[in-house]
């Protein structure tokens, strides 16, 4: 058996991300779906070693301790993204979406309970295969798996994974159809180009190229890193003090909080001048290594067992938040075209990732012409807001049962 140390687990786990890359070139569905490379990837070696396994053999064992300095890094950057200043312009919009959004993530998890009940399974079990996973995505599914571990569900981070790549699937599958449906049967047609994207208001930081120098570059790189790094820090304490309150909490849970402070004072006193494209890409980079890893050390034959509660699971969430999409979302966003796409993405992301969200809009769009109401209010839940209600929705069924 190979012991590998921290750094050649992190590298091993690099070549998996590039071995996820490749299949997704090389295989259309995996592109089609959405299905992350670094998901891929890892799960390739997690096959492999259950192949190994079958066999009574054990290739390597890794030291994963650096993957909880990663997740906690990329949920940092999660932090520094939530800002009100982006929640005050979009307006009523995006308060209702999130709202509908997080009262959907708790009907997730009463209908994954209902599915555990009735096998006879733990009640977390529910939890961690409904809004931890669908509305979480493989990230928050592997950062609370710890957790749903030490309350009692046997093989939470195979449970986890298996719920997120299904729901990834899932997502991308009905998302397009569901708002298809709603708009050839309400005959409803897309606004006027020009107006609509006109009135958008300017969400991105442009940097011009060529015009900022290598050691501007360098440097806020570094102020970056810098202020991620000591968002962690604080955060610890912030985690320990949430600890000693008897609270149960993910490890990342204070440094995204603390990235939210920094964000939204900057916004107000531009004391940091943070670079949010250089922020995003610290965060995408940790996001795949830490995908990597975990994924690499799953124990895949723990899923045993487990398939027909997961599936049955599943095929109820598909159902339940269709209906919910058809019914619910496109009246109360406005009954209009927007709102239709909007349904479209609010499928991609309650079960997969604001990926598939993205990608179910963009080809509704290509179609039937631009929503630019959709594509302001969408991301802006499915990537940030949703981030921190769903862990405070999850943190509560967690408490309740632990």
């Amino acid at each position: 058996m190979l012991e590998l140390d921290a750094v050649q687990t992190l590298a091993l786990g690099g070549l998996s991300l590039f071995a996820g890359y490749a299949l997704c070139r090389w295989l259309p569905p995996l592109k089609r779906y959405n299905i992350p490379a670094p998901v891929v990837g890892g799960l390739l070696v997690a096959l492999l070693v259950l192949f190994a396994h079958s066999q009574d053999v054990t290739p390597f064992k890794l030291d994963t301790s650096l993957q909880a300095p990663l997740m906690i890094a990329f949920f940092t950057t999660i932090g520094t993204n939530a800002s009100l200043s982006l929640l005050r312009i979009s307006g009523k919009q995006v308060a209702l979406f999130l709202a509908l959004a997080s009262a959907f993530a708790i009907v997730q998890n009463l209908i994954g309970i209902g599915v555990a009940s009735l096998f006879g399974l733990h009640p977390l079990f529910g939890v961690l295969a409904g809004s931890t996973t669908l509305t979480g995505g493989p990230a928050t599914g592997l950062a609370f798996a710890p957790l749903f571990e030490q309350a009692g569900v046997v093989g939470a981070e195979s449970v986890a994974v298996a719920a997120a790549m299904a729901g990834i699937i899932c997502g991308g599958l009905i998302g397009g159809p569901v708002s298809t449906l709603l708009i050839q049967r309400r005959k409803l047609k897309h606004p006027a180009a020009g107006a609509d994207a006109e009135d958008l208001p300017d969400l991105t930081v442009h940097e011009e190229a060529g015009q900022i120098s290598i050691d501007k570059r360098e440097f806020n790189a570094i102020k970056c890193i810098v202020v991620i790094l000591v968002a962690m820090w604080l955060g610890s304490w912030i985690g320990k003090g949430f600890t000693a309150l008897g609270l149960t909490l993910p490890s990342y849970i204070g440094a995204m909080l603390v990235g939210a402070v920094v964000r939204n004072v900057d916004d107000r006193t531009g004391w940091f001048k943070l670079s949010l494209p250089t922020i995003d890409l610290i965060g995408n980079v940790c996001l795949a290594l830490f995908l990597s890893v975990a994924l690499m050390n799953l124990k895949l034959w723990e899923l045993a067992g487990l398939a027909l509660p997961l599936l049955l699971n599943l095929a109820l969430q598909v159902v339940v938040v269709a209906v919910f999409a058809y019914w619910v979302v496109y009246r109360l966003m406005g009954r209009d075209y927007d709102a239709a796409v909007m349904g479209g993405g609010f499928i991609g992301f309650m079960l997969g990732t604001t990926a598939n969200a993205m990608a179910v809009m963009r080809t509704l769009v290509e179609r039937y012409g631009i929503a630019p109401r959709a594509f302001l209010v969408a991301p802006l839940v499915g990537a940030f807001f949703i981030d921190f209600t769903n862990a405070l929705i999850i943190t509560g069924f967690l408490n309740f049962w632990h």
